[in-house]
Protein backbone atom coordinates (compact mmCIF):
# COMPACT_ATOMS: atom_id res chain seq x y z
CA UNK A 1 0.00 0.00 0.00
CA UNK A 2 1.68 3.29 -1.11
CA UNK A 3 2.06 6.33 1.37
CA UNK A 4 1.05 9.03 -0.07
CA UNK A 5 2.38 12.50 1.59
CA UNK A 6 0.50 16.06 0.37
CA UNK A 7 2.26 19.27 1.82
CA UNK A 8 0.14 22.56 1.84
CA UNK A 9 1.40 25.90 2.42
CA UNK A 10 -0.79 28.19 4.06
CA UNK A 11 -2.96 31.13 3.01
CA UNK A 12 -1.12 34.80 3.18
CA UNK A 13 -0.42 35.74 5.78
CA UNK A 14 0.03 38.87 7.90
CA UNK A 15 3.56 38.49 8.34
CA UNK A 16 3.98 38.39 4.35
CA UNK A 17 2.44 41.40 3.07
CA UNK A 18 4.37 43.91 6.49
CA UNK A 19 7.30 42.16 6.67
CA UNK A 20 7.21 41.12 10.27
CA UNK A 21 9.53 38.19 10.92
CA UNK A 22 6.75 35.95 12.00
CA UNK A 23 7.63 33.53 14.37
CA UNK A 24 4.69 32.52 17.43
CA UNK A 25 4.56 36.36 18.92
CA UNK A 26 4.77 37.79 15.32
CA UNK A 27 2.79 35.63 13.39
CA UNK A 28 -0.95 37.13 13.73
CA UNK A 29 -2.61 34.63 11.11
CA UNK A 30 -3.87 35.40 7.59
CA UNK A 31 -4.78 38.24 5.65
CA UNK A 32 -8.40 38.52 4.39
CA UNK A 33 -6.36 37.13 1.01
CA UNK A 34 -5.66 34.30 2.54
CA UNK A 35 -8.55 33.48 4.63
CA UNK A 36 -10.03 33.40 0.61
CA UNK A 37 -7.38 31.26 -0.52
CA UNK A 38 -7.73 28.79 1.91
CA UNK A 39 -11.35 28.86 1.75
CA UNK A 40 -10.91 28.33 -2.23
CA UNK A 41 -8.85 25.18 -1.38
CA UNK A 42 -11.71 23.98 0.91
CA UNK A 43 -14.21 23.91 -2.09
CA UNK A 44 -12.43 22.45 -4.14
CA UNK A 45 -11.25 19.38 -1.32
CA UNK A 46 -15.08 18.89 -0.70
CA UNK A 47 -15.88 19.08 -3.71
CA UNK A 48 -13.70 17.10 -5.76
CA UNK A 49 -12.83 14.76 -2.75
CA UNK A 50 -9.71 14.22 -4.23
CA UNK A 51 -7.44 13.30 -1.09
CA UNK A 52 -8.57 10.90 0.83
CA UNK A 53 -6.93 11.90 3.99
CA UNK A 54 -6.53 10.00 6.71
CA UNK A 55 -4.57 12.19 9.32
CA UNK A 56 -4.54 15.96 9.00
CA UNK A 57 -1.39 17.54 10.34
CA UNK A 58 -0.69 21.40 11.36
CA UNK A 59 2.33 23.46 12.12
CA UNK A 60 1.59 25.06 15.36
CA UNK A 61 2.21 28.81 14.01
CA UNK A 62 -0.71 30.61 13.37
CA UNK A 63 -1.04 31.53 9.74
CA UNK A 64 -0.84 27.13 9.17
CA UNK A 65 -3.28 26.31 12.06
CA UNK A 66 -5.55 28.93 10.67
CA UNK A 67 -5.17 28.13 7.32
CA UNK A 68 -5.80 24.04 8.40
CA UNK A 69 -8.76 24.74 10.54
CA UNK A 70 -10.60 26.57 7.59
CA UNK A 71 -9.68 23.21 5.03
CA UNK A 72 -10.21 20.44 7.72
CA UNK A 73 -14.31 20.10 7.45
CA UNK A 74 -13.63 19.57 3.63
CA UNK A 75 -11.21 16.45 4.62
CA UNK A 76 -13.87 15.22 7.47
CA UNK A 77 -11.04 14.92 10.06
CA UNK A 78 -9.77 16.68 13.01
CA UNK A 79 -6.82 18.37 13.47
CA UNK A 80 -3.47 17.24 15.21
CA UNK A 81 -0.29 20.02 16.12
CA UNK A 82 2.82 19.42 15.47
CA UNK A 83 5.84 21.78 16.53
CA UNK A 84 8.53 20.36 14.01
CA UNK A 85 6.65 21.88 11.05
CA UNK A 86 7.32 24.88 11.64
CA UNK A 87 8.87 27.38 9.59
CA UNK A 88 12.70 28.30 10.47
CA UNK A 89 12.58 28.95 13.87
CA UNK A 90 13.65 33.14 14.47
CA UNK A 91 14.59 33.42 17.79
CA UNK A 92 14.94 36.66 19.44
CA UNK A 93 14.06 38.57 16.24
CA UNK A 94 9.93 37.41 16.53
CA UNK A 95 8.03 39.88 16.15
CA UNK A 96 10.46 42.67 14.79
CA UNK A 97 9.80 43.96 11.23
CA UNK A 98 12.47 42.88 9.04
CA UNK A 99 14.55 46.21 8.51
CA UNK A 100 15.07 46.56 12.80
CA UNK A 101 15.99 42.79 13.03
CA UNK A 102 18.29 42.66 10.33
CA UNK A 103 19.87 46.12 11.47
CA UNK A 104 20.23 44.26 15.01
CA UNK A 105 20.89 40.64 14.32
CA UNK A 106 22.45 41.10 10.57
CA UNK A 107 21.00 40.10 7.20
CA UNK A 108 20.43 36.28 6.83
CA UNK A 109 22.69 35.43 3.56
CA UNK A 110 21.99 31.54 4.25
CA UNK A 111 24.14 31.00 0.79
CA UNK A 112 26.74 32.37 2.44
CA UNK A 113 26.90 31.39 6.07
CA UNK A 114 24.38 28.02 6.50
CA UNK A 115 25.51 27.23 9.97
CA UNK A 116 24.32 31.00 11.27
CA UNK A 117 21.58 31.62 13.24
CA UNK A 118 18.92 34.07 12.31
CA UNK A 119 19.34 35.65 15.51
CA UNK A 120 19.58 34.22 18.66
CA UNK A 121 17.59 31.07 20.38
CA UNK A 122 16.55 30.99 16.20
CA UNK A 123 17.79 28.25 13.66
CA UNK A 124 20.64 28.19 10.92
CA UNK A 125 19.58 26.88 7.64
CA UNK A 126 21.16 23.68 8.53
CA UNK A 127 19.75 22.99 11.57
CA UNK A 128 16.10 23.71 10.20
CA UNK A 129 16.49 21.06 7.46
CA UNK A 130 17.57 19.00 9.74
CA UNK A 131 14.57 19.12 11.86
CA UNK A 132 12.27 18.97 9.04
CA UNK A 133 13.40 16.14 7.78
CA UNK A 134 13.64 14.31 11.11
CA UNK A 135 9.97 15.36 11.06
CA UNK A 136 9.59 14.02 7.03
CA UNK A 137 10.93 10.84 8.52
CA UNK A 138 8.99 10.04 11.79
CA UNK A 139 5.54 11.24 9.66
CA UNK A 140 5.84 9.01 6.91
CA UNK A 141 6.92 5.86 8.95
CA UNK A 142 4.25 6.48 11.70
CA UNK A 143 1.61 6.52 9.04
CA UNK A 144 2.85 4.21 6.31
CA UNK A 145 0.52 2.95 3.97
CA UNK A 146 -2.07 6.08 5.04
CA UNK A 147 -1.82 9.71 3.33
CA UNK A 148 -0.87 12.17 5.35
CA UNK A 149 -1.82 16.22 4.81
CA UNK A 150 0.31 18.55 6.39
CA UNK A 151 -0.71 22.02 6.62
CA UNK A 152 2.97 23.85 6.53
CA UNK A 153 5.31 26.51 5.43
CA UNK A 154 7.49 27.24 2.11
CA UNK A 155 10.37 26.38 3.94
CA UNK A 156 8.80 23.13 4.78
CA UNK A 157 8.44 22.55 1.70
CA UNK A 158 11.46 23.19 0.21
CA UNK A 159 13.53 21.20 2.65
CA UNK A 160 11.00 18.44 1.68
CA UNK A 161 12.73 18.15 -2.01
CA UNK A 162 15.91 18.31 -0.25
CA UNK A 163 15.20 15.27 1.89
CA UNK A 164 13.52 13.35 -0.42
CA UNK A 165 15.27 13.74 -3.34
CA UNK A 166 18.84 13.27 -0.89
CA UNK A 167 20.39 16.23 -1.71
CA UNK A 168 22.88 18.56 -0.22
CA UNK A 169 21.17 19.06 3.21
CA UNK A 170 24.15 21.59 4.35
CA UNK A 171 23.99 24.15 1.83
CA UNK A 172 20.91 25.89 0.43
CA UNK A 173 20.21 24.60 -2.77
CA UNK A 174 21.12 26.65 -6.19
CA UNK A 175 18.22 26.07 -7.51
CA UNK A 176 15.01 28.61 -5.67
CA UNK A 177 11.98 27.01 -4.88
CA UNK A 178 8.83 29.66 -4.84
CA UNK A 179 5.77 27.97 -3.35
CA UNK A 180 2.40 29.47 -3.68
CA UNK A 181 0.24 30.31 -1.09
CA UNK A 182 -2.11 27.25 -0.25
CA UNK A 183 -0.56 25.56 -3.12
CA UNK A 184 -0.20 21.52 -2.65
CA UNK A 185 2.25 19.57 -3.15
CA UNK A 186 2.60 15.71 -3.06
CA UNK A 187 5.16 13.00 -2.46
CA UNK A 188 4.96 9.29 -3.09
CA UNK A 189 6.22 6.06 -1.54
CA UNK A 190 6.36 3.31 -3.79
CA UNK A 191 8.13 -0.43 -4.14
CA UNK A 192 10.79 0.06 -7.30
CA UNK A 193 9.59 -3.31 -9.58
CA UNK A 194 13.64 -3.53 -10.22
CA UNK A 195 15.18 -3.96 -7.14
CA UNK A 196 12.28 -3.92 -4.67
CA UNK A 197 13.51 -1.19 -3.07
CA UNK A 198 11.47 1.75 -1.65
CA UNK A 199 11.70 5.36 -3.04
CA UNK A 200 9.62 8.17 -3.09
CA UNK A 201 8.29 10.24 -6.12
CA UNK A 202 7.37 13.74 -6.56
CA UNK A 203 3.76 13.46 -8.10
CA UNK A 204 2.82 17.17 -8.28
CA UNK A 205 3.93 21.21 -6.97
CA UNK A 206 3.04 24.00 -6.90
CA UNK A 207 -0.70 22.91 -7.73
CA UNK A 208 -2.76 26.43 -7.43
CA UNK A 209 -5.68 25.43 -9.55
CA UNK A 210 -8.18 26.11 -6.69
CA UNK A 211 -6.82 29.82 -7.04
CA UNK A 212 -7.76 30.77 -10.69
CA UNK A 213 -11.29 31.62 -9.93
CA UNK A 214 -10.06 33.89 -6.88
CA UNK A 215 -11.02 37.45 -7.72
CA UNK A 216 -14.18 36.58 -10.30
CA UNK A 217 -17.76 36.74 -9.32
CA UNK A 218 -18.65 33.60 -9.84
CA UNK A 219 -16.98 30.53 -8.12
CA UNK A 220 -16.41 27.57 -10.06
CA UNK A 221 -18.92 24.26 -9.42
CA UNK A 222 -15.57 21.90 -8.79
CA UNK A 223 -17.95 18.89 -9.28
CA UNK A 224 -18.25 19.62 -12.79
CA UNK A 225 -14.31 19.37 -13.09
CA UNK A 226 -13.40 17.21 -10.64
CA UNK A 227 -13.18 14.11 -13.52
CA UNK A 228 -11.36 15.90 -15.77
CA UNK A 229 -7.39 15.92 -15.68
CA UNK A 230 -6.04 19.70 -15.99
CA UNK A 231 -3.67 21.01 -18.74
CA UNK A 232 -0.37 20.93 -17.95
CA UNK A 233 -0.33 25.23 -18.22
CA UNK A 234 -2.96 24.64 -15.06
CA UNK A 235 -0.73 23.03 -12.72
CA UNK A 236 2.47 25.12 -13.38
CA UNK A 237 5.22 25.92 -10.78
CA UNK A 238 5.69 29.34 -10.74
CA UNK A 239 9.04 30.87 -9.45
CA UNK A 240 7.24 33.20 -6.15
CA UNK A 241 9.30 33.87 -2.83
CA UNK A 242 8.32 31.34 -0.01
CA UNK A 243 7.57 33.92 2.22
CA UNK A 244 6.07 36.74 0.18
CA UNK A 245 3.06 37.56 -1.23
CA UNK A 246 2.04 35.93 -4.29
CA UNK A 247 2.20 38.39 -7.54
CA UNK A 248 -1.51 39.21 -8.61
Amino acid sequence: MKTNLYLIRHGEAVVNVKPIVGGMRGDTGLTEHGVQQAERLRDRLRDTQEIKADILIASTLPRARQTAEIIAPALGLSLTFDEEVQEMRVGEADGMSNKDAWEKYGTPRLDRDPFRVIAPGGESWSSFVLRVANALSRLTREHQGKTIVVVCHGGVIDSSFIYFFGMNSLMPPVAGFYTHNTSITQWQQYTDSYDGGTRWRLIKYNDIFHLHEVGVSESLDWRSIAPHTARSGDRASVPLLTEERDEE
